[in-house]
């Protein structure tokens, strides 16, 4: 979660930090190179970003390759082109800007600290918290005022919060005492409460969450009506943190201050693309994982700016449900009938599907990998859920051992070495070069390919900052089908095709990947691979309304079939209970979920539980109380059993009037 730019530290940073730095060059007769840096800092002030980044190129090439000029000018290059959307070049820039910039310089401190602060921001855009965390701990060792100082550690216990809470906690005492004897302002002060605020929570401290929150509040002035986007955040974040503390009508009078749910005009509608992400996968999601994702709709449609706010499940959890969040969009119709203010910072509550739950591919190709290392007498210890940042410790040592022992391209490093690559507290630029080895020692020792695929893919996918965007990962996992080692092995070039399934948003391209598998005669009529891709592929039909040939491709799964999806003839829906909540028609709230449940032989609805809701908290209770009241036809089952599993239902919640 993103509270803005270092802006909120006052006039006196703001202009600190977009002060000039004086550069050495020979300049020709019509300009010198301090008025090219004036004019492209003026650009970037301005907000023209392409011709910015056009100014910092020319300034760029009017200095001395290798010298401290150039490497300045990088670092402005970088922020300009992560401006305009292109994160794999600013960090390029930005890197190449850093090697130029001596840390024994204190001349070059505040230019070292805008390259690394810039890189946490992209990795932070790219939900890469880990990676965040690294650049935001560089940029505070290089920053040389409070201020800098201050927006480096507030940044990093951001980031922290959700891969490793004890060192956010350590980063926010440093914060809290670095700001004590300084004079600062209601939105900076209001700013290090919410820090605090939201890692208690998410440490499930929701007493002390709540202190917080409140004082975040206080220090933005209060609930007054006047109300702008950092008043939203902060009294949802007290909304969230009063009702976890059990003060459900403090909650509510919060809530009711955001706005959310109480449009003006228009209606928040559902988007046209609004999927939870399945149960299981990837992820090892659970139906009890529960998060709350922060985002912005831009005037496309397209969703921005998204961040994890609180998960029940920890911050792994809580970073997956913001990663499905990216793929949402809304309409440009929808969009117009939206108020724009109401499309910043949007929150919603989110849990997984259990429709068509997903194997993960991972775990089979994890597991080829650990085989592969006991028949070499060493073994892949498996980690507790969510204890990467205990286990990251042990695993660094493990590797350190590892090395001087045996070296450090040695059989005996790759445990480590690839317990390390998949652990989510370890940045994306860093598990790149951790994969490279480990993929260098299993080619040298023969590993077999669906042992090494797992490290070959992460060599491709952490090599880009844009590998979560459509298109990208396709286009650097693709290569891995002509490579005749994965080629001519049924199992690892149907984990390939898998993989690039999960990473498409084009549903006709998924199933075109997912029939690939599904057909394959080389893998029996059991592997794990085909069943993941004919239940993939199944739930892919469905939705396309195509219940007669899900029902069909889910049956060859050898699964139980008794999914609403697959059924030729679902229960008919007879009848709705639930009231509208009490305490939202006093306050005035409008919202919806998204309700998941089952459905028994008698027509009864049973498991009944919102996978999505708007706003959060508000209706959870009341879409689930309003589908378990529902009745629907009666269905013979020889078992007795379900009649219909995994059907979902969205109920709006209105006013009159």
């Amino acid at each position: 979660m993103r509270f803005g730019n270092v802006g909120l530290f006052g006039a006196g940073m703001t202009a600190l930090v977009a002060g000039a730095v004086q550069v050495v060059a020979q300049a020709p007769a019509s300009t010198t190179v301090q008025q090219d840096f004036d004019a492209a800092a003026a650009l970037d002030t301005k907000g023209d970003k392409t011709a910015a980044l056009a100014a910092w190129e020319r300034l760029e090439a009017r200095t001395k390759p290798g010298s401290r000029s150039r490497g300045v000018a990088l670092t402005r290059k970088s922020a300009a082109l992560f401006k305009l959307d292109r994160s794999d070049d600013a960090v390029i820039a930005a890197r190449a800007g850093l090697a130029l910039l001596p840390a024994s310089d204190p001349t070059l401190a505040e230019d070292r600290w805008r390259a690394y602060y810039n890189l946490g921001i992209i990795a932070e855009d790219a939900l890469d918290y880990a990676g965040a965390s690294d650049s935001y701990a560089s940029a505070e060792t290089a920053a040389d005022t409070p201020a800098l100082k201050a927006a480096s550690i507030l940044a990093l216990a951001n980031t922290k919060t959700f891969t490793d809470p004890a060192a956010a906690d350590a980063a926010l005492a440093r914060a809290d005492a670095l700001l004590k004897p300084l004079k600062a302002d209601g939105k900076l002060k209001a700013l290090v409460a919410r820090r605090h605020a939201i890692l208690l929570l998410n440490r499930g401290a929701y007493d002390p969450a709540r202190v917080y929150a409140i004082d975040a509040v206080k220090q933005l002035g209060g609930l007054t009506s006047q109300t702008d986007v950092n008043d939203v955040s902060a009294r949802s974040d007290a909304a969230i943190a009063s009702l976890l503390a059990g003060k459900p009508d403090e909650a509510r009078r919060y809530m009711a201050m955001t706005g959310a749910g109480r449009l003006t005009k228009g209606e928040f509608d559902p988007a046209v693309q609004m999927d939870v992400p399945p149960c299981g996968g990837e992820a090892d999601l659970r139906p009890a994982d529960m998060a709350v994702v922060e985002f912005t709709i831009g005037d496309d449609g397209v969703v921005r700016n998204v961040a994890p706010i609180y998960a029940a499940g920890g911050g792994a959890v809580a970073l997956e449900f913001a990663r499905a969040v990216r793929d949402w969009s809304w309409t440009p119709e929808q969009v117009k009938a939206l108020p724009a203010f109401f499309r910043y910072n949007v929150r919603v509550e989110m849990r997984c599907s259990t429709l068509f739950e997903r194997p993960s591919i991972t775990k089979f190709l994890d597991s080829d990998m650990a085989t592969w290392l006991e028949s070499k007498g060493l073994s892949l210890p498996s980690e507790e859920r969510g204890a990467d940042a205990v286990s990251v410790v042990r695993q660094r040592a493990a590797l350190a051992a590892a090395e001087a022992k045996s070296g450090p391209t040695s059989i005996a490093a790759l445990p480590p070495l690839y317990q390390l690559v998949n652990n989510a507290v370890v940045g994306r630029e860093e598990s790149n070069v951790l994969a490279r080895r480990a993929l260098a020692i299993a080619e040298a020792q023969g590993a077999p390919p669906t042992a090494r695929l797992s490290l070959d893919i992460s060599v491709r996918e952490t090599g880009s900052t844009d590998s979560w965007k459509d298109g990208t990962y396709a286009r650097a996992v693709t290569p891995l089908l002509s490579m005749p080692v994965y080629a001519n092995d049924p199992k690892a070039r149907s984990a390939i095709l898998l993989l690039m399934a999960e990473r498409t948003s084009s549903r006709t391209r998924r199933g075109v990947l997912l029939q690939q598998v599904a057909d394959d005669k080389a893998l029996a009529a059991n592997d794990p691979l085909r069943v993941g891709a004919l239940i993939r592929l199944a739930s892919l039909q469905q939705q396309a309304g195509d219940t007669a040939t899900a029902r069909a491709t889910f049956d060859r799964s050898g699964l139980a079939a008794n999914q609403c999806a697959i059924l030729d003839a679902p229960p008919r829906f007879l009848s709705a209970g639930g009231t509208f909540p009490n305490e939202a028609m006093a306050w005035g709230f409008e919202g919806w979920t998204k309700t998941q449940f089952d459905v028994g032989a008698d027509g009864r609805v049973i498991h009944q539980r919102a996978v999505l809701s708007y706003p959060p908290f508000v209706f959870t209770k009341a879409g689930t109380e309003t589908m378990a009241g529902a009745r629907y036809s009666k269905t013979f089952r020889p078992d007795g059993g379900l009649g219909c599993g995994g059907l979902s239902q969205q109920v709006r919640f209105k006013l009159p009037g």
